[in-house]
């Protein structure tokens, strides 16, 4: 791409770098290759466009058009990596473990590598269990964490079934494990299936 190539990818970095301003963190951008084939004419000045649709997020891409000299629009792969901090596991975790303050640090990460919120608070930890298990280095995200069961399958639990007005107790068996604040199926002794909400080992079924 000619307009000068160094001032021309400066230019590409920066319209990258402001487009994204809003995005929390620190950026970086990296410039991709156009396609070795792409045969374009010479250009005194080029003018890059967002195209309709673009996350400036992780490998995407953005328009480039030549404004003079030439009449050429290519697209231009560009890859934009977003740093912040998150929790960072300093040893290997396993599913179901209880993680505690010294299994992880506070470090910078490459937020656009993750599929999911990253934890950044310890206070988020306190009655938690891993999900699944965590390597060495591996940011810790929202879903590796959960409440743990208190209702495991098969367990007796008592059920309140709520209606208009009136209130009915009964007892079941849980179908599913479950901790407090989840939905939870049950089959009652008469064989009939509800779902309701956990509550201190209180299934509530509202009608």
């Amino acid at each position: 791409m000619t307009a000068a190539s160094d001032g021309g990818a400066r230019l590409l970095k920066q319209f990258v770098e402001r487009s994204a301003g809003s995005t929390p963190g620190r950026i970086e951008v990296t410039l991709g290759q156009l396609d070795p084939r792409i045969q374009l004419a010479p250009c005194a000045r080029i003018e890059p466009f967002l195209p309709a649709g673009t996350r400036l997020w992780g490998r995407t891409s953005i328009g480039v058009r030549c404004i003079e000299g030439a009449n050429w629009t290519v697209t231009l792969p560009v890859t934009v990596s977003v740093f912040g901090h998150a929790l960072v596991a300093t040893n290997a975790l396993a599913a179901g473990a209880t993680p505690g303050e010294q299994d992880f640090r506070l470090d910078e990460v490459d937020l656009t590598r993750e599929s999911g919120t990253v934890v950044t608070d310890l206070a988020l930890l306190a009655n938690r269990v891993l999900a699944r298990p965590l390597a060495a280095g591996q940011a810790l995200r929202a879903d590796h964490l959960r409440v743990p069961s208190t209702i495991a399958v098969g367990d007796p639990v008592k059920v309140t079934v709520v209606g208009d007005g009136f209130s009915i107790a009964t007892d079941a068996v849980a179908l599913a494990p479950a901790a407090d604040g989840q939905p939870l199926r049950v089959r009652t002794e008469n064989g009939k299936i509800l779902s309701g909400k956990v509550k201190d080992r209180v299934v509530e079924v509202r009608l």
